[in-house]
């Protein structure tokens, strides 16, 4: 029943793209302003979803209300023009049934080409309807509308008319009562009290949707001023909101709300005008009314030529994961941009060798690495004098580097191995063979490594065998144009050994200088850099390794009070792992990887206990050292106040002012080979303001205990053992 329940109201909301359910309540009250077309829309929808849910048709979509909103507006719709009856509520019935099995239909065609169905359905239904109503002579045409005052008597007394009539003597310009009435034509209705009752609740719902919806509408009521038409038509057959729809559209749903997103909506908002007029022209042949044809025609029009674009712009950039709110959508991909764009846009490439080696020479080389071949790195071992060599250089056993260890730096297959080729006297160079013996691997389309200037047979592997990120390869030689040994080490787009060479970073590695480390994400090692691939620390790897059907119980230390808590792991279809609190029904998703933990996304309680412990651990690094220090970047809208998010809503899609931080301080056993623990400092600002602080302690066993500190109050959480799967 509640699943039912929800499924109705979400069918309300889904009209603005929307499942909030208090602005799906308020649109369900205010459709009833016209009592028998509000009972057909009721009607309409219930039945609908009732029906989906018998044939079987994709749950999630029946409770989200995707299949219920089309068949709500030919509800409505219907129930507008029709006197009530019994045999209306046939034809009501039969209607939804009909738009329900062409809502089906249209999500089953356009999904192939990842667009949405919008409100088509609604169309091809309430045009059947339309057309077929000349032969439906026992169906008496309502005259309702006329003596609309009536119908809000019967729902409010005198107090709702006198408060309408005040509504509409109002003194707001013929611009906002023309807004405030095209909103209220999405629900059949022509009347500003309900234009601005789902006004309120579209700023509730969504700050953006509702400042582009004033936007789109604005430039639309200013082109028809521009060209001479007449202003009445925006809201004359109900098509004023033809505008509104599509700004929400692609000006904050289906297109992340930014500078460009706003741009394509005042450029295409005249193309909505055009399409209106042409389209009203053609239809009132028919007897019909355009509706939400416009709006349907330029948004699914814009979203497949977006799709069919050879390179994506950050300003109009496509929403990947709908989250149902333009605010969410939008800091959810700023955060997941700060936060990981580096590993969305590039494969993690590491090092080619063990320990630590001296960047000899880097891009834009002052010797070789020039034009098309300067993005190349060539590396070298030296002492503490920074001294390549022992004795007198002489020899290439001499050198620190020769015969060391060549391991691959990422996944792959071996596509190419160039062997045979004798070491160099030191000081000579073999120009004739210039790379010398060399071996180039495929990572990925249009992404390969190559190593040059190696020992002669001393390759570990062969052309086709697939390699594993650091297995062994080879070892470092002195073939090719070499003077002294050396491991040449470039990326590339071909398989071709010489090939042009990539601008390409190192995804994550230490810099030593004067024994003090930094770990860097995604950059490229310079000149004279001291560098090693980074290692992963064994306790705080083991420590966070969670499995699906894993339960976590939890003690909780809370002032005097003390009580227990579960935690389970789960997995959802798309193979996404979370923690799962029953009691709060609160969800953290989170990700493992070799090299770090982190948590990307939290739904439910904020007071719940998952919460606090999501931020805690946000986001952990394996690699690290006793003292390091790494931030992350939280998403604005978890932290931040609803009163301070209020301005920020409304400027985000040009300027984020509000921030929230996330700081991790490594303490780390130095002990390398035994190591008993490792400690962590967590602190979480928001505005630069430190909001709390976490101690966690780390075990061989693995997490010991979070302290959670904060202004008010201090909470203990220690992990008890762990219980069986489930």
């Amino acid at each position: 029943m509640n699943q039912l329940i929800k499924s109705i109201i979400f069918s309300y909301s889904q009209i603005f793209f929307s499942t909030n359910l208090i602005f799906g309540a308020l649109l369900f009250v205010v459709s009833f302003f016209d009592i028998y077309a509000g009972l057909s829309g009721f009607l309409s929808v219930l039945t609908s979803n009732i029906i989906a849910k018998i044939i079987g048709f994709n749950i999630k979509n029946i409770d989200n209300g995707l299949y219920g909103f089309n068949a709500l507006l030919v509800g409505l719709g219907i129930g507008v023009y029709f006197d009530f009856s019994l045999l209306l509520l046939l034809i009501i019935v039969l209607a939804s049934v009909f738009t329900l099995f062409i809502t089906v239909a249209s999500e089953g065609i356009l999904y192939k080409y990842g667009l949405p169905f919008l409100s088509i359905p609604f169309l091809i239904g309430i045009w059947g309807i339309t057309l077929a109503s000349s032969e439906f002579t026992h169906l008496g045409i309502s005259q309702r509308g006329v003596y609309f005052l009536n119908e809000l008597y019967l729902i409010g007394g005198q107090k709702l008319v006198d408060f309408y009539s005040w509504i509409n003597e109002l003194s707001v310009t013929h611009s906002l009562k023309t807004y405030f009435i095209s909103l209220s034509a999405i629900f059949f209705q022509y009347n500003v009290l309900t234009g601005i009752i789902i006004s309120i609740g579209l700023f509730f719902y969504s700050r953006i949707a509702f400042t582009i919806s004033l936007i789109g509408f604005y430039t639309a009521y200013l082109f028809y001023i521009a060209i001479g038409s007449n202003i009445s038509d925006v809201t004359y057959a109900y098509i004023g909101f033809n505008y509104i729809l599509t700004a929400i559209a692609i000006g904050s749903f289906y297109i992340i709300p930014s500078k460009g997103s706003y741009f394509s909506t005042v450029f295409l908002m005249p193309l909505v005008v055009i399409i209106t007029i042409s389209l009203s022209s053609i239809f009132v042949v028919f007897g019909l009314s355009i509706y939400s044809l416009p709006f349907n025609f330029i948004v699914l029009l814009f979203l497949y030529i977006i799709k069919l674009r050879y390179t994506n712009h950050k300003y109009i950039a496509e929403v990947i994961i709908q989250n149902n709110k333009p605010e969410e959508n939008l800091y959810s991909f700023i955060n997941n941009n700060k936060r990981f764009g580096m590993q969305y846009k590039y494969f993690a490439i590491k090092l080619p060798f063990w320990g630590d080696w001296f960047v000899a020479q880097a891009h834009d080389g002052k010797y070789t690495h020039k034009e098309d071949w300067k993005h190349a790195w060539d590396f070298i071992i030296v002492n503490n004098d920074e001294k390549q060599f022992e004795n007198d250089g002489n020899y290439v056993e001499d050198y620190y580097c020769y015969n060391k260890s060549i391991i691959s730096p990422a996944k792959g297959v071996v596509v190419e191995i160039i062997d045979g080729i004798e070491d160099n006297i030191i000081g000579e160079e073999n120009l004739l063979q210039n790379w010398g013996n060399t071996i180039v691997i495929k990572h990925s389309e249009y992404l390969y490594s190559q190593m040059s200037h190696i020992k002669k047979d001393s390759f570990k592997v062969k052309v086709g065998e697939s390699v594993q990120q650091g297995q062994m390869l080879a070892n470092c030689g002195n073939s090719g144009r070499s003077p002294y040994p050396h491991l040449h080490f470039q990326l590339q787009a071909t398989p071709y050994v010489g090939s042009i060479t990539l601008d390409y970073p190192i995804s994550n590695y230490f810099i030593n200088t004067n024994g003090k480390l930094k770990l860097e994400n995604y950059k490229k090692p310079k000149l004279n850099q001291l560098v090693s691939n980074s290692q992963n620390n064994r306790i705080l790897k083991n420590a966070f390794k969670f499995v699906s059907g894993q339960v976590i119980n939890l003690k909780i230390t809370k002032n005097t009070e003390t009580y227990t808590h579960k935690l389970i792991i789960k997995t959802n279809i798309n193979n996404d792992t979370f923690f799962y609190c029953e009691e709060t029904k609160s969800i953290a998703y989170f990700v493992r990887t070799d090299n770090e933990f982190y948590f990307t996304k939290f739904i439910g309680d904020k007071k719940s206990i998952l919460f606090y412990l999501s931020l805690s651990i946000y986001r952990i690094n394996f690699s690290v050292f006793d003292n390091m220090i790494t931030y992350d970047d939280i998403q604005v809208n978890l932290l931040n106040s609803k009163i301070n998010l209020l301005l920020q809503d409304i400027i985000a899609p040009f300027y984020i002012y509000l921030s929230s931080k996330y700081k991790a301080k490594y303490l780390i056993d130095t002990d390398e080979i035994t190591p008993e623990y490792s400690n962590l400092e967590t602190c979480i600002f928001v505005n630069k303001y430190k909001k709390f602080t976490n101690n966690i302690k780390i075990n061989n066993m693995g997490l010991e205990s979070i302290e959670i500190i904060s202004d008010n109050n201090t909470q203990l959480i220690e992990f008890e053992k762990l219980g069986k799967y489930e």
